[in-house]
């Protein structure tokens, strides 16, 4: 009897643990993964980011410092993938895996950059002397407040759509 008392215990917590266990696994994260793939004239190319919401902050300015590297997502900096040479706004990126980061500006031109270091947390040991490519960006406003971080394909480039401004990327 003491031994079914036991295991009916045992059985009982292990229940309750996996089931707190899930309820904090089934939470959203505040920046959930993602993965956005497309073709860019002949090639492949896949962005994966973590995607912030704005929830009623300024972005521009003060979540996200103006003249400052910005790992141009959340979490782990975003990646830019692609599988053939592309001449991005003009200038020559190989094939491969880059980091990719942004330098938002008051005013005028952004610095886009692809980095060597493909895999790193944020935006904290970046190198400059590992840099592939910059080039310079120009944002747009957009026409609706976007929430939600996000990047989206097209056959010209690609863009970084968040709260009120796009960042287009120009890919020939």
């Amino acid at each position: 009897m003491k031994k079914k008392i036991q295991n009916a215990a045992i059985l009982f917590v292990a229940v309750l643990f996996s089931s707190t266990t899930f309820a904090q696994d089934a939470k959203p994260k505040a920046s959930p993964e993602q993965n956005v793939s497309g073709n860019i004239k002949d090639a492949k190319v896949t962005i994966h980011y973590h995607r912030p919401s704005v929830k009623g902050r300024t972005i521009w300015g003060e979540l996200v410092p103006y003249d400052s590297v910005w790992r141009a997502g959340a979490n782990n900096a975003t990646t830019f993938e692609t599988d053939k040479a592309l001449a991005v706004e003009g200038k020559s990126l190989p094939a491969g895996k880059y980091s990719f980061f942004l330098i938002p500006a008051k005013n005028g031109k952004w610095t886009a950059i692809f980095n060597k270091v493909a895999e790193q947390w944020g935006a904290y040991k970046y190198d400059q002397s590992k840099d592939q490519l910059r080039v310079m960006v120009q944002p747009k406003p957009l026409s609706s407040n976007q929430e939600r971080l996000v990047y989206r394909i097209n056959n010209k480039g690609f863009s970084l759509d968040w709260e009120k401004l796009s960042i287009p990327v120009s890919i020939k």
